[in-house]
């Protein structure tokens, strides 16, 4: 311990301390005196040291309030880095599950079709044709259908690049 403890934070293991070794000289010597307590006097330092002793002091209680403001933001910023760990687990852990369970699905469904393939081979070819041309055709955004030795159709209804005339007719005069 230094000299400043018995000023400070010291004082009751300093006043323990001192019990227990008076304690043990006196079971040594044999002489039936039990010591309960030893109290500390007040112990004020030197005018000339007390400048210092109240800057340690100072120092003391800046750095408890520094390990306290650590602690309280550790304490703080732990739980919210957990929270978002558990729950970027969790969306992970459920997205997993989306995929997974949408392979299955198309899995069963790809060996269902095959299933059809493999009894009606022409009528399922012909009904997956069918349906592509359901998905693809709304994207498509204009059908020119031509035989082999014609000549390219001129654009004869072009609706899609016409203006569009106003409702009223007298609006126009």
């Amino acid at each position: 311990m230094i000299g400043s403890d018995v000023l400070t934070v010291g004082r009751i293991e300093i006043s323990n301390a001192a019990r227990d070794e008076i304690q043990e000289a006196m079971t040594r010597y044999d002489n039936g005196i039990r010591v309960i307590t030893v109290q500390l006097q007040d112990v004020v330092p030197p005018l000339r040291v007390q400048p210092a002793f109240n800057e340690v002091n100072a120092a003391r209680q800046e750095l408890e309030g520094m390990i306290n403001d650590a602690t309280r933001q550790a304490n703080e910023a732990i739980p919210r880095a957990e929270g978002t760990a558990k729950r970027t687990i969790s969306e992970a852990e459920g997205y997993a599950t989306e995929r997974v369970n949408r392979a299955r699905g198309e899995a069963a469904r790809f060996n269902s079709v095959l299933a059809e393939y493999k009894r009606y081979p022409d009528v399922t070819r012909s009904r997956l044709y069918l349906e592509a041309l359901n998905q693809v055709l709304p994207h498509v955004g204009e059908i020119v259908v031509m035989q082999d030795g014609q000549v390219p159709p001129l654009p004869f209804l072009n609706l899609r690049d016409a203006k569009r005339l106003p409702q009223n007719p007298e609006a126009t005069k």
